[in-house]
């Protein structure tokens, strides 16, 4: 199992093809919900940010933002702190409803959509500007060279990239197998290994960022199930490197 982890493999996950409102596409969202919670994916991603925002943002873009859940619970931890912020959700769906809006209003966020493909979208002129891009078991899904060329266009978007994503080791996929217990369905069941299949190891995305930026990679195994990808200023480094409570 160990060999067959070596390299990335990537292959089509069942929920990026079946309809929105497929049942099974549904039920593997609800699915989503628990697996970002089994895996403190949250709380990860708001570890980075404490550790590598130096000042509230004003606006943060979130690609392959799903349904909103994520973010929202990333967003509830800084309810004290973060209170005017907007976030821009991008995904090739839109599946943001009025209920996760609300949600968002409440802790003075505001939310703005686009549905497109990320890679027509930042093909684009006006992409805007950003204080920060976020991405949470999104980038495991494309090929390196795709990776590159993505890379290539976020670093002019937002001073610091902060990413989520599978972890490739042999323990995170033998766990995948328990996924039954919290009643995932065959779409989660089918979707989690290909993810950890198509996850990172050592500095796998840090090689795909320009080497010609003026900002600085750290990336490493948080678990057994998350790999941490952060892209900030040069200068901030030290606040990068200080260990996630």
């Amino acid at each position: 199992m160990t060999k067959d982890l070596d390299r990335r493999r990537i292959e089509p996950e069942l929920l990026d093809i079946l309809p929105a409102d497929d049942p099974r596409a549904i039920g593997s969202r609800r699915d989503l919900v628990w697996i970002n919670a089994l895996m403190f994916q949250s709380a990860i991603m708001s570890g980075l940010l404490k550790a590598n925002v130096r000042k509230t943002p004003t606006r943060i873009l979130e690609l392959g933002s799903g349904d909103g859940a994520f973010m929202l619970s990333v967003a509830r931890r800084f309810a004290r702190s973060w209170t005017d912020v907007d976030l821009v959700l991008l995904d090739q769906v839109n599946l943001i409803s009025d209920k996760r809006r609300a949600d968002f209003a409440a802790l003075g966020w505001r939310v703005e959509t686009v549905t497109d493909d990320v890679f027509d979208w930042i093909a684009k002129p006006g992409a805007g500007a950003y204080d920060v891009v976020s991405a949470n078991l999104f980038l495991h899904h494309f090929s390196d060279a795709d990776l590159k060329v993505l890379f290539a266009a976020l670093r002019s978007l937002a001073p610091v990239f902060l990413a989520t994503e599978p972890s490739r080791n042999a323990s995170a996929l033998r766990m995948c197998s328990l996924l039954r217990v919290i009643g995932a369905n065959e779409v989660t069941m089918h979707d989690a290994a290909a993810s950890v299949r198509a996850g990172f190891a050592g500095n796998e995305l840090s090689s795909l960022w320009p080497s010609d930026s003026s900002q600085q990679c750290v990336e490493r195994r948080i678990g057994p199930f998350t790999h941490a990808f952060s892209v900030i200023p040069k200068e901030a480094l030290p606040r990068c490197t200080t260990p996630l409570s």
